[in-house]
């Protein structure tokens, strides 16, 4: 969770971002953030996030993404 944290501060400098952090409906993050982070992820965690990994329940808090960074570790 931690290196996940780092990732999205890195992505946006000088947002309080913690694990229930609400980035799609509190407005920190938009689609062309879903899109980079979704990059910065596969290559971050060696996983590959499909188009249909992309829906608002998968990016909703810092949580649902680590929940499905850890599933699609699982997956491979």
């Amino acid at each position: 969770m931690d290196q996940l944290l780092e990732v999205l501060r890195d992505m946006k400098p000088g947002t309080l971002i913690d694990e229930n952090s609400q980035l799609i409906e509190g407005g920190i993050l938009d689609s062309l953030d879903v899109m980079n982070l979704s990059v910065e992820l596969n290559d971050e965690f060696d996983i590959e996030i499909t188009p249909l990994d992309i829906l608002p329940e998968n990016f909703a808090t810092p949580t649902t993404i680590y929940n499905m960074i850890k599933k699609l570790q699982e997956e491979d």
